[in-house]
């Protein structure tokens, strides 16, 4: 695609976010939404549109080369993700539920589902590319010095004595001879027994005509059979009525685009380098240039002020403070008399709070008494008000951010013409006016230090005793300043550094060579493979909750970990996530979630499973040490995860004696300690896996792990696409000979880890090899599977019922309850009403009679 193309669809989302920018800040503020469908379906909606405009500005941003345009772009694209995920946590707060479903939204804006999947922007990875690509040297150096290590589990090895062993060899080669005899013995027979066959038919000759006419017949109805049958295939597939064949080669166009897309990257790459060098060069000639008229214009505007304010009151004004904005307030359109009154005013205040301090302290607790008093009744009206008013949206944090976005995009670059800038190089010309600014505050800040020596001298002259006083004034406060600053630094706590002798490097070493910092393996959250679920809303409308399906899981990944562990300035604003759980039985790809995350967003990954940690930095101080050392570094070398596999461990309700010597809690106490220093601007976040949720105690359990995510076995749809995808991903092919419809309708209760051994099983080197001649089958297939068991429904039912525990769970139900009873009591109302119609009636013909 060109400049141009790219150029049109930011276009087009800029117009999109425009019209949601007016639906979202109307004119008059909006009536609060009784109908909790009604608000939901706002929601829903502004939520389906903001992830579109998300989806096209991450396309724009990772191809368009121009570096002006990229910052402007980057500043929305931060904003629309940080509110993208505020309207999920408006969602999950008004439904009580992580799961939504969009139906007959898509079905009204006419989107598919792959229309609302959450983007992962790519600069997460390609801006930091040459800081991963270091840390993996340094991490490989690291690895290669402290040798092989036994990362496998061992496998017990029965051992044989020579005599055994040579028996065994014995055994195998005679059942392999067996077998050859007995399959040449059957092709011996069958050969006899068509040249009996023949004897007793008789071998007539044919007329050479006939036989080659019977050749003939034989093979045109061949060749015809097979044209035919190639010529369905194609149509079928044209209509898309088939997948089409696995091609080994990519197309050419595909190719081609691929290598556009990667020469976009460098040209980024030339064009911000020119852009950085600009930056520097344009800004010294400014300096150079145009700095000495500034400072003279600056000093001659002042000196202005200086004799306008003399004229009109008599005497000459205060400069203001840098706190205040020095020279700048005075030219912020203000007149001297203005100004004047401003900065009086301001000294009457100080000289007022001063005097005033000691009898404030004293009747501050009766007015906060009082307060108190009014308060109770103002809020408890406050309530049934709010009670009665419905829903409202919460303000939102990112707003402001996309506003301002939108706004520069108006300001500059709507309708610019860059007809002339064919390269889309940097332009001069914005430059010059940004550097402007930067080198006139330079400028100011040292004009203002000689206009106060100059304002100084001059009061000396004129009014020496006024003079003297205001110095005095002065000197004082600035030490009151400076005395409050030291009361303020004395107040706050520190925590204290067990490594500040110790450097970054030297900690990152020892967790590597201890197993606690790992490299993760490199999958991407596409290789999560599912399917959506199109029955959600259906299953809702009738009062059935509809079990997630791993599409909806892959969805809130990206938006409870990727987003905000990508964006800096996303996490900052954004709902703090602190910890995340994913729940789960075994096999259906919690780890593989885990991997994801640290792949997309270029993190760290540190490993304090019960397992990899039992036997490491024994007793409590070994323990705090050891935390200290990985949140020391997980914050210095953010993004980092911090992955506990097997979380329900740390909480167990009872510890069994075979897991007593682990010490299954020893993160139990100082979990929520770690918690609460993790602040807004740490990109750490800590993920528990669990596959026995039930086994630990709920509430502490849920006051570490606040946001969890059930992950379920696969439904029909998400079998179906994933017996195509891992058997092609083992060199398998797909042909009308496997019926993959039957396969995934049988395996109905096992999960992707059963159907990858299941494929791995089947598909050996010389099964591969066979394929040609022998197509797969879905029978092959059902052998592994019954090695294996599946998840039951029991298993299914005792995480459903854990789930309806958890307090977000605990609030659906309750909301469920309410709901029921208000339809139950609209009943009751409806039919009382129909009944005392009735007795009226009644009463009127009695009358009558």
């Amino acid at each position: 695609m060109s400049h141009s193309a790219y150029g049109k669809i930011w276009v087009a989302a800029q117009g999109a976010l425009e019209d949601l920018i007016q639906k979202e800040i109307p004119a008059e503020p909006p009536r609060p939404q009784k109908d909790q469908q009604v608000a939901f379906h706002t929601l829903a909606t502004f939520y389906v549109k903001y992830v579109q405009i998300l989806r096209s500005l991450e396309t724009v941003y990772d191809q368009i080369v121009h570096p002006q345009k990229r910052r402007v772009i980057r500043h929305v694209l931060d904003g629309v993700m940080g509110r993208v995920l505020e309207l999920k946590r408006e969602m999950v707060d008004l439904e009580f539920s992580e799961f939504h479903y969009y139906d007959d939204i898509l079905q009204d804006l006419k989107l598919t589902p792959e229309d609302i999947e959450i983007p992962i922007p790519r600069y997460f990875v390609s801006e930091k590319i040459r800081v991963l690509k270091d840390r993996e040297r340094i991490l490989a150096q690291i690895l290669a010095q402290a040798g092989p290590q036994e990362l496998e589990t061992k496998v017990n090895v029965k051992q044989l004595s020579l005599a055994e062993a040579v028996r065994l060899i014995q055994v195998s080669e005679r059942a392999r001879q067996g077998r050859l005899r007995a399959k040449f013995m059957k092709e011996i027979r069958q050969e006899e027994e068509k040249e009996l066959q023949a004897k007793i038919r008789g071998v007539t000759t044919l007329d050479p005509d006939e036989a080659s006419t019977r050749i003939q017949k034989v093979w045109r109805g061949y060749s015809q059979r097979k044209r035919t049958k190639k010529e369905r295939l194609e149509e079928m597939i044209f209509l898309g009525m088939l997948p089409a064949p696995q091609q080994q080669q990519t197309s050419a166009a595909r190719l081609q685009a691929q290598q556009v897309e990667s020469a976009r990257h460098v040209v980024q790459e030339e064009h911000e380098v020119e852009f950085q060098h600009a930056l520097v060069s344009i800004r010294e000639t400014i300096r150079s240039l145009e700095g000495p008229d500034i400072k003279e214009s600056l000093q001659e505007q002042i000196r202005q002020w200086f004799i306008e304010c003399h004229d009109a009151t008599g005497k000459f004004p205060d400069y203001p403070d840098e706190e205040d904005g020095g020279s700048a307030a005075i030219f912020a359109e203000k007149t001297p008399e203005q100004v004047a009154a401003e900065l009086a005013a301001k000294e009457e205040e100080k000289e007022k709070k001063k005097k005033s301090k000691g009898k404030k302290d004293k009747k501050s607790g009766k007015k906060e008494k009082k307060k108190d008093k009014k308060g109770k009744g103002k809020k408890g009206k406050g309530d049934k008000e709010e009670e009665e008013q419905g829903w409202k949206m919460t303000p939102s944090n990112f707003l402001p951010t996309v506003v301002e976005g939108n706004k520069s995009y108006k300001d500059v670059w709507q309708g610019r013409d860059e007809g002339h800038n064919f390269s889309q190089r940097f332009d001069g010309e914005l430059i010059k006016e940004e550097k402007r600014k930067e080198v006139e505050e330079e400028i100011r800040i040292q004009v203002d230090e000689l206009m106060r020596q100059e304002l100084k001298n001059l009061k000396l002259t004129v009014d020496r005793e006024k003079g003297k006083k205001k110095k005095g004034k002065k000197g004082g406060k600035k030490k009151k300043k400076k005395k409050g600053k030291k009361g303020g630094k004395k107040k706050q706590k520190k925590e204290k550094d067990l490594t500040a002798d110790r450097t970054i490097e030297s900690l990152y070493e020892e967790l590597v060579q201890e197993g606690l910092l790992i490299r993760p393996s490199r999958t991407k959250l596409t290789d999560f493979i599912g399917e959506y679920s199109y029955l959600g809303t259906t299953l809702r409308q009738a009062d059935i909750e509809p079990m997630p399906s791993l599409s909806d899981v892959k969805q809130l990944m990206a938006l409870y970990g990727i987003l905000p562990l990508g964006s800096q300035a996303v996490h900052e604003k954004a709902p703090l996530m602190k910890t995340l759980l994913l729940a789960g039985p075994a096999g259906v790809g919690k780890k593989m979630l885990v991997h994801a995350l640290c792949t997309e967003t270029g993190a760290n990954l540190f490993n304090l499973s019960l397992a990899n940690i039992a036997g490491k930095y024994p007793g409590k101080s070994g323990l705090q040490m050891m935390l200290h050392m990985v949140f020391k570094v997980a914050r210095q070398l953010q993004p980092s995860v911090v992955w506990i596999g097997d979380a329900e461990k740390t909480f167990y309700k009872k510890v069994p004696k075979a897991e007593k010597e682990m010490e299954p809690k020893r993160l139990k106490k100082d979990l929520p300690k770690l918690l609460k220093s993790i602040k807004a601007e740490d990109r750490v976040l800590i993920v528990g896996t669990t596959r026995r949720p039930f086994d630990a105690d709920l509430k502490p359990f849920c006051k570490v792990y606040k946001k969890i995510l059930l992950i379920p076995r696969p439904d029909y749809s998400s079998r179906l696409v994933l017996w195509s995808h891992v058997i092609l991903q083992n060199r398998g092919l797909v042909t009308n000979a496997l019926d993959l419809s039957s396969l995934a309708k049988i395996t109905d209760g096992y999960t992707q880890g059963h159907m990858v051994r299941a494929v791995q099983a089947v598909l050996t080197d010389r099964r591969v090899q066979l394929q040609g001649k022998k197509p797969l089958t879905a029978v092959e297939f059902i052998s592994p599977l019954a090695r294996q068991d599946p998840i039951y429904k029991e298993e299914e039912e005792a995480f459903k019922t854990w789930y309806a525990k958890t307090p977000l769970g605990k609030k659906r139900a309750k909301a469920a309850k309410a709901s029921e009873e208000d339809g139950e009591s609209g009943k009751a109302g409806k039919s009382k009403g129909k009944k005392a119609g009735k007795k009226g009636k009644k009463k009127k013909k009695k009358k009558k009679k």
